[in-house]
């Protein structure tokens, strides 16, 4: 048997990935969910650390959505005693930027005002009674790949009318008010093991939720500048609340500061944030080594 198995979709997203647990010479089973199956009365898990890496945005990469599969998946290994990291319930929240924003709300912490929403009817009376600007959200989405900016509701009913709404894989959306975000950007802040890791500010991409092509959208998102950031301990424990509520041993929590009020609104958790592209530049250290230093514990404590 394996130390680890890694769960993805996308195994181009995961090199630097592999090639930490390489560098650390922890015996690995990448497991591709394309092509997989598994049997819900017997086998065993291919390992005793399960590292679930399926993204929301994995519906991109091929014609079936995975997310569901995994999380079935997830959840029999873990009840066949596998540990099982950013397993089926964390996953839950990961998919569902709705059942995100309610735990925010529950936490005593701020977010753009929405509305959650499953039919045109209700998505047109949720963007009256916000005010428009409005963002429509897919609520199962990610990489940007499910937002779009409607300025009047004439333009919301055309997409509604013609069937360019976002995407959404479950048929839920949330109608969003558009934030201005101070100085132009939003803060990332990457929680390993319920602590804190380190934060970057994001070039805000209000001008990708105006692009018609999702490629284009994806590619803009892909070029946002980030910078090392240091947020305020009480954001940074914010984050990590969020973190261990949300049951996610990684991931990353994002918020913007609202320009108009200073309020900062959390509006997003990712539990398979990619690490920032270029982390010795931003850095000066690279993110994945913690995050294998982490499986390692994990691994050790599983016996392996």
């Amino acid at each position: 048997m394996h130390q680890l198995a890694i769960v993805h979709d996308h195994a181009d997203g995961f090199q630097p990935l592999f090639a930490a647990l390489a560098r650390a010479g922890i015996d690995y089973l990448p497991v591709h969910t394309a092509g997989h199956g598994f049997d819900p009365i017997g086998g065993q898990p291919p390992a005793p650390v399960i590292f679930n890496r399926i993204a929301m945005s994995s519906a991109r990469h091929g014609v079936r959505h995975p997310v569901y599969y995994a999380m079935a998946l997830l959840d029999h290994w873990a009840g066949q005693g596998a540990l099982v990291l950013n397993g089926a319930e964390a996953m839950a929240i990961d998919a569902s930027k709705a059942r995100q924003l309610a735990l925010i709300n529950r936490l005593g912490l701020a977010a753009p005002a929405t509305r959650v929403v499953h039919d045109i009817a209700a998505l047109l009376a949720a963007a009256t009674a916000i005010g428009f600007p409005v963002v429509v959200k897919a609520d199962v989405s990610g990489a940007g790949s499910g937002v779009s900016r409607y300025d009047d509701r004439a333009a919301l009913a055309l997409a509604a009318e013609q069937g360019t709404l976002p995407p959404s894989a479950n048929g839920v959306w949330l109608c969003q008010a558009l934030i201005a975000p101070r100085g132009g950007t939003t803060t990332r802040i990457e929680v390993l093991g319920g602590r804190y890791l380190y934060g970057v500010d994001v070039a805000a991409a209000e001008d990708a939720l105006m692009l018609a092509s999702p490629d284009d959208r994806l590619q803009r998102l892909a070029q946002r500048r980030r910078r090392r950031a240091e947020p305020p301990p009480g954001l940074i424990a914010a984050a990590e609340m969020l973190a261990r509520e949300s049951g996610m041993e990684v991931c990353s929590i994002e918020y913007m500061i609202d320009d108009q009020c200073g309020t900062p609104r959390f509006h997003d958790i990712n539990g398979v944030s990619p690490f920032v592209d270029n982390p010795m530049d931003v850095l000066g250290w690279d993110p994945h080594d913690r995050l294998v230093e982490r499986l390692w514990h994990h691994i050790r404590r599983m016996g392996g």
